[in-house]
């Protein structure tokens, strides 16, 4: 290590430069990192519900449809037919836009003098103005299942104008466009956008906006601290700079490694700020202490000592990261694995190599040593809270042990209240208009989760396109679904008019002369492939609660067991069903990241110290405070999501740095002189005072999440801070009285 470090010092101006100059290069590709908050797309490939459902989104368009919604007192005035039409001919316009359906473009079959007439429900040429028209209107629009409660509300007082994406649209930029088109007509009504599209867009103006509000919130509140604690210059800025660097290199490598910042991704900066201010502090305050003591080789002596400890805090946090890695089953939450591994790694190397040859090319004067002695001997923090911690362990260990058992007891009881939420909407805090529009498309549309049901064969036969209407017919039994829509529809309701007979032709001839007068309607899109070889049920799932949708699951799929044929092949997907797995992934991947985390770090922490129960040690108040944490969540109702299932993981690999910093700084004095009550003084003066700030940093960084606009990032900041304050507490009171009661057994039993 003492040869380490020389190198370290007398290549200081090349590792400065080099440092610079990856900085600069790792800057430049910040411009190209994009973002992507579809959940779709960060699905695995192997989940045969999310393949599927990625297939549908590709080739029938499912995940290119978007929806605005129109609220009103009377859907049915001309005012808000106009305005309607109005909102439909923009949309339109814009490119990118394949195809709108609205109230007053939407296909209407009727009869007619010269047969069947395929038309538009209203003519936009002349609408309808007087009270017999709207009258008339109203009653045609209810009479009919394809519009009532899939294009306007069973009470009247919500409409829906639908519109699909091409496929080569760049739907980002033409979400936006339609938003911005929209909102710019300033009409009366409320207006909200709702779909795949439009969640997308506006999760990634989340995203963008937590980034730029909420970085520099968490630096500003970090160097405050560093300032409060260090007093120098020095003592906040290589913290941040260390930080600021780390990040920069990873958000860079994340751009040429075509990763995309997601709805999880955009914690790293946040995280990474923590971890990397984190081993700088050590490094400061070792150099800080080492300075106190002598004027020689000071740089050089502190890193002999701190190297081992910041290297092993790194693996251990990068083993944490890496977990996710292994038990995720969204890809956004693997790369986020790996993105925090090599950030992690990345504020090692800067603290240990970067952060001393700054020192050194820049010491402090003689006068700022002696009032950097003096605070030392002055330090709030000592006089107060440590010197009076290291007599109440030694002389009451027991109580310590008391108070964390019954801490830990009273939280295993929260545990089994944990609840678990994969729903979208819950995302979104009460009040934000997409979470609005999301209550709508329950409450008035019959949900908002798409349910697909694919249809393989000739749809042109009578027995697929009976099928298709029993299939309906059957999911319509389900509590879940309210309505469902398909070409069997306009095919039955075309038979209807024609004969008067409700029921699918049994001659494929009729059906052929029907499908002719659908031929080139935009509407049709929606239902069949161009080839007319794949037919697709739209429906929505309208219940949130996991048991619901476990129970459709199964409900489904037994009926496309018992009707799925060769030349009528049947399969089903949607949210519902990648909401199950997802459900039941939060459960695995919290258990076994958390698992795979855990063995590691005590297997690594037990080798390098030489002893698998120092790993144990090392490991106790990081999973006593990881205890707390879910029983905190069971108490409070804070559910499982995407975004808190990271948090044990998190928790574990950030705070496992305290117990080693304790653990080693313990059993250096331990190893001299074999004194429990000196070993346990200085540990806690000096690894327990950096301990302290870094809490305090760490977690002010990590509270600045509580002004996110997703909820489950709020969440997370919020129980990440807390498990960060019990990691320190246990850090500095439950696993010194450990070190204090195991080392004086040791000591007795030698003596006797």
């Amino acid at each position: 290590m003492e040869r380490t470090a020389r190198h370290i010092l007398k290549f200081r101006w090349s590792i400065i430069i080099v440092v610079l100059i990856i900085t600069a290069i790792l800057g430049l590709q910040l411009k190209n990192i994009r973002i992507n908050s579809d959940v779709i797309s960060s699905l695995p490939d192997e989940d045969p519900d999310a393949a599927l459902l990625k297939e549908v989104a590709t080739e029938l368009g499912g995940n290119n449809m978007g929806m605005i919604i129109l609220t009103a007192e009377d859907i049915f005035t001309p005012v808000v037919l106009e305005h309607i039409r109005q909102i439909s001919d923009t949309v339109a316009e814009i490119e990118g836009i394949r195809s709108v359906t609205s109230l007053t473009n939407i296909i209407d079959i009727k009869s007619g003098e010269f047969g069947i007439e395929v038309g538009k429900l209203i003519d936009e040429y002349n609408m309808p103005e007087t009270p017999a028209e709207l009258a008339e209107l109203k009653e045609r629009v209810y009479s009919k299942e394809m519009y009532r409660g899939n294009i306007i509300s069973e009470d009247g007082t919500a409409t829906l104008i639908l519109f699909t994406l091409s496929e080569d649209a760049q739907i980002r930029a033409v979400a936006e466009r339609v938003k911005e088109k929209t909102e710019a007509l300033n009409l009366p009504e409320n207006i909200y956008f709702a779909g795949s599209p439009m969640m997308v867009t506006s999760i990634s103006e989340l995203i963008a906006t937590d980034l730029v509000k909420l970085i520099p919130i968490s630096f500003v509140l970090i160097s405050l601290i560093l300032f409060l604690s260090f007093r120098t210059f020095r003592g906040v800025a290589l913290p941040v700079l260390t930080a600021a660097i780390a990040i920069v290199w990873t958000m860079g490598i994340m751009a040429l490694a075509g990763y995309e910042m997601s709805m999880i991704s955009n914690n790293i900066p946040i995280i990474l700020l923590a971890v990397g201010s984190a081993y700088t502090i050590h490094v400061i305050n070792r150099i800080n202490q080492e300075r106190a003591r002598s004027t020689k080789d000071v740089i050089i002596k502190a890193l002999v000592y701190i190297f081992i400890p910041v290297l092993l805090a790194a693996l251990t946090t990068m083993t944490g990261f890496m977990s996710f890695i292994f038990g995720a089953y969204l890809d956004m939450i693997r790369e986020f694995g790996v993105l925090t591994s090599a950030g992690t790694l990345f504020s090692a190397i800067l603290s240990l190599i970067f952060v001393p040859a700054v020192i050194s090319i820049l010491p402090p004067g003689q006068k700022a040593i002696e009032k950097q002695k003096l605070r030392n001997k002055k330090s709030f923090l000592s006089a107060n809270v440590l010197v009076p911690l290291k007599i109440f362990l030694y002389v009451h260990p027991k109580y310590t042990l008391f108070t964390w058992f019954a801490l830990i007891l009273i939280s295993v009881g929260g545990i089994f209240m944990i609840t678990r939420s994969v729903n979208i909407q819950d995302y979104f805090r009460r009040g934000n208009p997409t979470r609005i529009a999301e209550d709508i498309m329950v409450n008035k549309f019959g949900g908002s989760k798409p349910v697909f049901v694919i249809f393989e064969g000739d749809l042109q036969h009578p027995k697929v396109l009976q099928k298709m209407r029993e299939t309906q017919e059957y999911m319509e039994k389900n509590p879940g679904i309210s309505t469902t829509q398909s070409v069997a529809d306009l095919i039955l309701e075309m038979n209807t008019v024609l004969g008067g007979e409700a029921k699918i032709p049994d001659e494929k001839a009729k059906i052929g002369q029907l499908w002719f007068l659908l031929d080139g309607q935009e509407y049709m899109e929606r239902f069949v492939s161009p080839d007319l070889d794949k037919g697709i049920i739209l429906s929505k799932f309208s219940l949130p609660d996991n048991q619901s949708k476990k129970a459709f699951a199964e409900y489904m799929r037994r009926f496309i067991a018992e009707n799925s044929t060769e030349s009528c092949k049947i399969q089903i997907t949607g949210m519902p069903f990648v909401d199950v797995t997802m459900d039941r992934s939060l459960i695995r991947s919290q258990f076994g990241s958390l698992s795979i985390a855990v063995f590691f770090v005590v297997l690594l922490v037990g080798l390098i110290m030489g002893s698998l129960l120092k790993g144990i040690y090392a490991t106790l108040p990081i999973i006593s405070s990881i205890v707390i944490l879910f029983g905190f969540m069971g108490y409070t109702g804070i559910p499982l999501n995407i975004a808190t299932v990271l948090v044990a993981s998190v928790a574990l690999g950030i705070g496992i740095d305290y117990s080693i910093h304790i653990m080693s700084h313990f059993n250096h004095i331990y190893k001299k002189g074999g004194d429990v009550y000196r070993s346990l003084r200085d540990t806690l003066m000096i690894s327990g005072k950096a301990i302290i700030i870094n809490v305090l940093s760490v977690s002010a960084g990590f509270l600045v999440l509580l002004f996110s606009e997703m909820v489950p990032l709020k969440y997370f900041g919020l129980l990440i801070a807390i498990s960060m304050i019990f990691s320190g507490l246990g850090s500095l009171t439950l696993l010194p009285v450990i070190l204090v009661l195991v080392n004086r057994k040791q000591k007795f039993t030698r003596t006797k």
